[in-house]
């Protein structure tokens, strides 16, 4: 085992010593819902970017390349000046929901370069322009372009022109749980000398501004008496409850100390809490205002500003700290520091090369490791109490009372303060509960242990709502995200060892309560076939599944439906698993089948009302609109006629049950016979394989006649199937198209690439593009059919089981280098060359070309991309 993998088992949780630092800080804080106290809830505006760098956030922080402790207490970042911005670069610029023609957009190029789980050893890559920022440019020309344009990119602007740049990559390396040696590098690409200002900082969270009485920690700058070492520079921080640390600083850069608070004089007019307000190290350096600068050296934010008047082309200029817990050592940046870096560095090597199969290509096995490293640096820490920001704090004045009908007023139980997972550093710098079920299923293979603490955490009581439904994401808790849960609770199970019971019962426990909670809410007439809008999958129909409901109608969703079959036949999984060890538990594994045996044949058949999803002239699902009969409207069915994802998804309510099944559960074994004799309706999805003294038994809603009329859609290129993926709507659409629904004429088109709709947002399009983790989950489940019901079938003269490595090998294509160098699924605005031969894991990918579209660091779910790599057959 790799020294790595030994840190891990030292390290079961998140408050163990080798998790207590890491790069939980978020890289960008402004423009959050916890950061929005106004009355009409645009969080944009009132804590926008112009504002970052004068404000204090009250519920995290935000920087480059970050660093903090667990708690967010104290934290770590990088900042930059090239001499010409009008101001320091300390955190990432991008466009908000109004202002980008396709919805938020950052602005920003970088890239994690590596890490491992205990945050042991981390790099990261920031590309810096060296002429002034053009945040003007961005803002004005993306505000001009209309929704059937590109986006305007920084590359476009023309800064980066001639590789005038630097790129600054920062590596982070452990010594000891609390010694961490810290490198920047920055080095010159473009043809001439550039002047350069590094300004790593330290500051302490703001909390003590919130509520009277409050104790304010301390940071202190040693003069060099104090150090009685010339070379160095260094800040001692005291926290009461961190206790003391300090950063020491190779060389001599000057120590800028400020405080951790709002410039309220320049912002409001108002009186500033300090004299010494947030921006006086951006003032000093940017401006050479120093008025903003404590010369007693004391506060709660310091800095250290290293000047580089004129770096060279194709030279690098690098700095050198070390955070630590002991007393200055005596040679902080001796031999042992570079050795800290190379040891740390080596180690990352040594533990990939056990995670990711040996066979595996150089291309594949850099891919995975940058969706690895672009997980853990997506570890980012969420604080957010929602009863108190209902409320508002002691020294503040009370929020407007509209803002508890805005949004989340029904979810004031949720109360974290942990470090989660997130979809996306800058567009998403909050959890969503199913992004967050994808992601943990590629951190199951080098961090189980966070892994499944990650699945339990959305079901504590402090996340849960007491009805039992998940929280969705910041902007609405209540919304409703696919249930997925289960499935990638078994998933992780499995990838970790399947040993973990206890996981298991933790989890199944909780998610009995989120099942009924389906159940009671989203299946309005108790008919089996279910609503729940837009399910995640923003605008994949011809209305917001959410809101735009004709009056008078609800809708019955095929993907609502699939998705409960899939979600009975997770938690059928996890109650075999659980009576193999307590039979009592055998029980509910037969409550999971029947319930699912009956989804099945409302799928299968009419349910009340005489609603069908189930097309036979198509061959496809559909969602069915039902009138109520109400306001001299006939009561009767209005099929939705778009073939969509919506309509594949049947095809993942699959399952193999174990072959120990027969022998080992009796008494579920003789239930299920009794239904294939007394409810022979309800077991047409139940197949019986004898082999031998054994019995297997798949269960599919889909016969082996509607699979392979499904199939036949899903692998037609002229539908379904790309280059590097499943379509989410079909190409047949490319032309447009309309469908009659409630006395209206709809309109559909298949738009492979960005949306042209402000629906959601306008930066998520289901209308035609590959998403990975739906790609995922109809890979997995074809082999599932390649073991049952689909056994016989070969499409195209191919076994399912060959069908599903095709899929797998088309999504991994799109991360690796073309013909001509290029990636598929690079965005349209990287570069070519080597200093742009960087993966990225964009949120989607073009339908017809495979190009990285929406969020550019969506290393959330389409990280899944490591798993698909490590788990290969063959």
């Amino acid at each position: 085992m790799s020294a790595e993998h030994d840190r891990l088992a030292e390290s079961r949780q998140m408050n163990d010593p080798w998790r207590r630092w890491g790069p939980y800080l978020s890289a960008r804080q402004w423009g959050t819902v916890r950061e929005d106290y106004s009355a009409d809830g645009n969080a944009w505006d009132y804590l926008p970017f112009e504002q970052s760098h004068q404000r204090a956030y009250r519920w995290g922080e935000d920087g480059l390349a970050g660093l903090s402790d667990e708690q967010g207490l104290l934290n770590f970042s990088v900042a930059l000046w090239n001499g010409q911005d009008d101001r320091l670069k300390e955190r990432l610029f991008g466009l908000t929901n109004e202002q980008g023609n396709h919805g938020e957009d950052v602005k920003e190029y970088w890239w994690p370069l590596d890490a491992t789980p205990t945050h042991s050893w981390a790099q990261w890559l920031y590309r810096y322009p060296q002429a002034a920022y053009p945040y003007q440019d961005l803002r004005e020309t993306n505000a001009r372009r209309g929704r059937n344009e590109a986006e305007y990119e920084l590359s476009d602007t023309g800064v980066l022109d001639e590789n005038r740049f630097f790129d600054v990559v920062v590596s982070h390396a452990k010594a000891s749980p609390d010694d961490i040696c810290i490198t920047v590098t920055a080095t010159n690409h473009g043809p001439e000398a550039a002047p350069l200002h590094l300004v790593p900082q330290l500051w302490f969270r703001n909390t003590w501004a919130w509520r009277e009485g409050a104790e304010q920690p301390r940071l202190q700058r040693l003069d060099a008496p104090e150090l009685a070492q010339p070379n160095l520079r260094a800040v001692r921080a005291d926290h009461r409850v961190l206790g003391r640390y300090l950063l020491a600083a190779e060389g001599t850069p000057q120590v800028l100390v400020c405080d951790n608070e709002t410039n309220a004089q320049a912002l409001f007019g108002s009186p500033n809490r300090s004299k010494y307000p947030k921006d006086g190290i951006g003032r000093a350096v940017c401006q050479a205002d120093d008025g903003g600068l404590n010369p007693a050296g004391t506060g709660t934010k310091a800095a250290f500003h290293y000047q580089f008047d004129a770096v060279q082309p194709g030279e690098s200029v690098t700095i050198r700290l070390r955070l630590s817990n002991d007393e200055l050592a005596e040679a902080p940046f001796g031999p042992n520091f570079e050795a800290v870096l190379a040891d740390r560095r080596r180690e990352s090597d040594d533990f990939y090369a056990e995670v990711i199969p040996a066979k595996t290509e150089a291309a594949d096995t850099l891919t995975a490791r940058r969706a690895f490293a672009g997980l853990l640096w997506g570890k980012q820490l969420y604080r957010f109490n929602v009863a108190r920001w209902l409320d508002g704090d002691p020294t503040e004045p009370p929020p407007p009372a509209e803002r508890a009908k805005i949004r989340n007023g029904s979810w004031r139980n949720l109360d974290l303060a942990e470090v989660i997972s997130m979809p996306d550093e800058w567009e998403y710098p909050w959890f969503a509960s199913w992004d967050l079920a994808f992601h943990t299923v590629p951190l199951a293979h080098i961090d189980p242990d966070f892994a499944k603490a990650q699945l339990v955490l959305l079901c504590r009581e402090w996340a849960m709502h007491p009805n039992g439904q998940l929280p969705a994401y910041e902007w609405e808790f209540g919304d409703a995200n696919p249930p997925v849960h289960a499935w990638a609770a078994w998933q992780v199970y499995q990838i970790s060892g399947a040993q973990d019971l206890g996981f298991l019962q933790r989890v199944y426990a909780k998610l009995l309560l989120n099942f009924s909670w389906w159940v009671n809410r989203k299946d309005a007439d108790g008919s089996n076939l279910f609503e729940g809008g837009f399910l995640g999958m923003d605008n994949i129909s011809v209305f917001d599944r959410s809101k735009d409901v004709p009056e008078g109608f609800r809708l019955e969703q095929s993907d609502a439906t699939s998705w409960m079959a899939f979600y009975c036949l997770g938690m059928l999984r996890i109650s075999l698993e659980l009576a193999r060890r307590e039979p009592g538990w055998q029980d509910m594994a037969t409550k999971f089948l029947e319930h699912f045996l009956a989804l099945a044949q409302a799928m299968d058949s009419f349910g009340s009302g005489g609603v069908q999803l189930w097309d036979e002239a198509d061959g496809f699902f559909y969602d069915v609109l039902v009138s109520d009969g109400g306001a001299g409207r006939p009561a009767g069915t209005e099929p939705v006629r778009v073939r969509s994802m919506v309509g594949l998804l049947p095809l993942i309510a699959v399952a193999i049950a174990p072959d120990w099944v027969e022998r080992e559960l009796p008494e579920f074994a003789a239930r299920v016979r009794w239904v294939q004799r007394h409810r022979p309706e309800l077991s047409q999805a139940l197949i019986s394989a004898h082999g031998g003294d054994s019995v297997r038994y798949s269960l599919s809603v889909l016969n082996s006649e509607r699979l392979e009329r499904l199939l036949s859609r899903l692998l037609d290129e002229g539908e379904f199937l790309s280059e590097h993926g499943i379509r989410s709507l079909s190409a047949a659409y490319r032309g447009g198209s309309s469908v009659q629904l409630a006395g209206r004429d709809l309109g559909i088109a298949y738009l492979p690439g960005e949306s042209d709709s402000g629906l959601f947002g306008g930066n998520s399009n289901w209308r035609g593009p590959v998403w990975f983790p739906v790609n995922l989950l109809l890979v997995d489940a074809l082999d599932d059919h390649a073991a049952g019901v689909g056994s016989s079938l070969r499409p195209g003269g191919h076994s399912l089981s060959e069908v599903s490595e095709e899929l797998r090998e088309r999504l991994i294509s799109l991360f690796r280098p073309a013909a001509g160098g290029r990636r598929p699924g690079q965005p349209r605005d990287f570069g070519d060359g080597p200093l742009w031969d960087h993966p990225t894991f964009s949120e989607y990918f073009h339908g017809d070309t495979g190009i990285g579209l929406g969020a550019s660091h969506q290393t959330g779910w389409t990280a899944v991309v490591a798993h698909l790599i490590c788990t290969r057959k063959g």
